[in-house]
């Protein structure tokens, strides 16, 4: 398989595990795919192979020292740019699964962070961890999506 391929296939894969954390996130179905850490594996397995063509002697020189030239350098190889991709698509999801979780958990609202971290992981994490803080310190209990929740 090419990069580009792995690159699209990875890119499509996540696609539907958002959706349903941020569309149907009381769905029983969602929670249910949500429990699994299959996507994760499915996603890691990826990241290794794209790895493993991506590494070669000056490769692994540069990450062992890395220097941010280097590592720009680095990224305008295609196969080195989709493992940096894939890698964080799956940092991205688990994250995004954790806000999920915890939304379900406490009961307080997590779509804008879930939008949020789909296209900028620790922009959509901070925006979680505040919503919690200010869902704790203004709500009894927090919010979800727009309803009171007791505590």
């Amino acid at each position: 398989m090419t990069p580009s391929l792995l690159f699209d296939s990875a890119n499509f894969f996540v696609l539907p595990f958002w959706l349903l954390m941020i569309g149907l996130p009381n769905w029983s179905v969602t929670r249910k795919v949500m429990e699994s850490f299959l996507p994760f594996l499915l996603l890691a397995g990826v990241y290794v192979y794209l790895f493993g063509m991506s590494l070669d002697p000056e490769a692994a020189q540069s990450f062992a020292n890395p220097s941010l030239a280097d590592i720009a350098r680095l990224f305008a190889n295609e196969k080195v740019a989709a493992t940096g991709w894939v890698h964080f698509l799956v940092m991205d999801l688990f994250v995004g699964r954790w806000i999920y979780w915890e939304g379900q958990r406490s009961g307080v609202w997590t779509r804008h962070s879930l939008i949020i971290c789909l296209f900028a992981g620790p922009m959509g994490l901070l925006s979680h961890i505040v919503t919690q803080w200010v869902s704790r310190r203004f709500f009894a209990g927090g919010v979800v999506e727009g309803e009171t929740v007791s505590g």
